[in-house]
């Protein structure tokens, strides 16, 4: 029986330990770069954190189904996705003072466990969707996943959460097509690699045009063999804002849902497309993503689980967030985004828009929607 609060946002206090070491902002503190007088590494548990407090202060908590139980991922489901190699490397660092096996994924003692947690949270919330407890659910995970490939951790990912979590749903058959839509401003690359010559999941990428990685995220890159058209990529040009999101949204993502019939949609949830983001150039607003769940929520029936990716304005991601959530639960409770009037009135005029409008037509056409 679904749970009378439809929601289930699940969080854990272990994931917001996770640390990157001693950074200024994307380098290794060293030689001529000096330590950071900040928080140093742009992924800090801070915007995470802030956002669980402003559900809790809102009250927004109170229609939710809060669960903080931490289920760590098994060996099994993450041989389903990773290489032993991969895994055994990262589990021996991590027992001892941590380092770094990829491309800006650094992690402290002990982050092999936290990253199995992260990646237990997406899980446990797509399970209890699937299973019928919650309608909808949210997954405040940390660190994030959508960059790791099956053998390289990147961009902050040490573990690739969805993709784990998909893959454990599947060989449990608890469902059989999947969709992920990831609306992080930088390129799924990961996961998109992992699924990508897979036909019974589709891969869709909405993101800023070479932020990161800026040699992936291509219009072509479709899928492999047996799975063309399983991949589908949306790159925007930088400065693009609501407009542009809602609009992607309307011709080529809710149409491609409708022709793939997942039984399932998760959602790689990042807010660094925030107009403040220091990570990106890009200018959506709180209204934005809760426009965005709105048109997810609308599309079907099937439940939808969040999976929190990046986002690195410790300000505006606690209202960006609870803006999805207030979406999911159709609750009541809304508070008011401080940047709202900052960011409206940064938007870009028609022309801008027409110009990434005729992009997004290319791409609904070539796969032929």
């Amino acid at each position: 029986m679904v749970n009378k609060k439809k929601t289930g946002f699940f969080w854990n206090e272990k994931c917001f330990w996770h640390g990157a070491g001693n950074f200024a902002f994307l380098v290794p503190v060293g030689k001529f770069v000096e330590p950071s007088s900040t928080s140093g590494f742009p992924e800090t548990p801070e915007s995470k954190r802030r956002l669980k407090n402003l559900i809790e202060i809102s009250g927004l908590s109170d229609d939710l189904d809060v669960i903080s139980e931490a289920k760590r991922v098994s060996h099994q489901d993450l041989f389903a996705v990773h290489t032993k190699d991969y895994i055994k490397k990262f589990k021996e660092l991590s027992d001892q003072d941590g380092g770094e096996l990829g491309l800006r994924a650094p992690f402290g003692p002990g982050g092999f466990d936290i990253a199995c947690i992260s990646a237990g949270l997406v899980k446990e919330a797509l399970f209890s969707v699937l299973n019928g407890k919650h309608q909808h659910a949210y997954a405040l995970s940390r660190p994030p996943g959508h960059h790791c490939l099956a053998d390289f951790p990147n961009g902050f990912c040490l573990l690739n959460n969805i993709a784990i979590a998909v893959e454990s749903a599947i060989q449990a058959k608890k469902v059989e097509r999947v969709a992920i839509v990831d609306w992080d401003v930088h390129h799924g690359n990961g996961t998109e690699k992992i699924f990508y010559n897979r036909a019974d999941v589709l891969t869709i990428s909405i993101h800023q045009e070479r932020n990161y990685p800026t040699d992936s995220g291509h219009i072509n890159d479709l899928g492999g063999p047996g799975a063309h058209l399983s991949n589908l990529n949306i790159p925007l040009f930088p400065g693009g804002g609501h407009s542009v999101y809602t609009y992607a949204f309307d011709r080529v993502v809710i149409p491609k849902l409708k022709k793939f019939q997942p039984d399932i949609v998760i959602v790689a949830c990042g807010f660094d497309a925030s107009g403040v983001d220091p990570l990106s150039r890009m200018l959506c607003g709180s209204n934005t993503f809760a426009d965005l769940t709105e048109r997810l929520i609308d599309y079907g029936d099937s439940g939808l689980v969040f999976a929190h990716e990046g986002g690195y304005s410790e300000l505006h991601v606690p209202f960006c967030g609870h803006s999805v959530l207030q979406m999911l639960s159709r609750s009541a409770v809304i508070v008011e985004d401080p940047l709202a009037n900052r960011i409206n009135s940064q938007q870009p005029d028609i022309i801008f828009d027409n110009l990434q409008f005729e992009r997004i037509k290319e791409i609904a056409d070539l796969h032929g929607l």
